[in-house]
């Protein structure tokens, strides 16, 4: 991606060379929509502070994210970092919210969705959630995320989600896996918008716990998703944090940016 200006006007801030959206959450929902109904074939993605360390040190995952058609903030380590950088901050829009939101905007406007990805039972629990708030709401399909990149079972995959045609496919299979299965199959992924979402349906099916709004809100939580899965998430934070703050630092201290906010 280049940065320019998008439709609505609101220009993306550049961060460690990915352009991460400074639209507001509502407005970028609604494109995201758009390109659904227009049968536009794009790329949605995220970035964190630990997605953003994995892009430093794999040139594929970096591509991957660079050539995404949006990218977005999750994550309150970003938006500081912008500011200690002097970059246009941008909004924070975690999966737990929003896609609420966009499963309303495909129920009132008939637009499908396909969840793939997280261990078996979690992507399918997530459709059940939605499907109780949004009775109507069109999902074509699930499918856990356990199989290899290039393996014959993502071949099978890549034909049912051919054979279902949903609007827009949830790929939650974790950074960097996710952004690199859809890199790969680009061209053969039959849906319009690709939208890549982490660990979205292990919260949805409630097999992992959100932390309270009060924590999450104030840029705590990964010290909540520390203090419930310590051995899997010490070394993302206990490790990743100092990392990506000493990047940051690092490019402030160069200054190799323009002060956009």
């Amino acid at each position: 991606m280049t940065a320019t200006t998008n439709s609505d006007g609101a220009p993306p801030t550049e961060m460690f060379g990915i352009d991460v959206e400074t639209t507001p959450p509502a407005e970028l929902l609604r494109r995201i929509l758009d390109y659904a109904e227009r049968a536009e074939r794009r790329r949605v993605s995220y970035v964190n502070a630990h997605v953003l360390n994995q892009a430093q040190s794999n040139p594929e995952l970096h591509s991957a994210l660079q050539s995404s058609d949006v990218v977005y903030c999750d994550g309150y380590g970003v938006r500081l970092a912008a500011r200690l950088i002097g970059l246009r901050v941008p909004h924070r829009m975690t999966g737990a919210d929003w896609v609420w939101g966009i499963a309303a905007l495909c129920q009132e406007s008939g637009r499908s969705l396909y969840l793939l990805g997280s261990d078996p039972g979690a992507a399918s629990g997530a459709a059940q959630a939605l499907k109780r708030w949004y009775p109507r709401l069109d999902v074509r399909g699930t499918h856990h995320g356990y199989f290899d990149l290039d393996s014959p079972h993502s071949d099978r995959v890549l034909e049912h989600i051919a054979e279902m045609k949903p609007d827009i496919l949830l790929v939650g299979m974790g950074t960097p896996q996710q952004e690199l299965w859809v890199d790969r199959n680009r061209d053969r992924i039959d849906a319009p918008v690709v939208w890549t979402v982490g660990a979205l349906f292990d919260y949805m099916s409630g097999r992992v716990p959100r932390a309270p709004y009060w924590i999450s809100d104030n840029g705590f939580e990964w010290i909540y998703r520390l203090a419930v899965e310590p051995r899997r998430m010490w070394r993302r934070y206990l490790l990743g944090n100092p990392a990506f703050l000493y990047r940051v630092l690092d490019e402030r201290r160069q200054g190799n940016h323009s002060s956009s906010r």
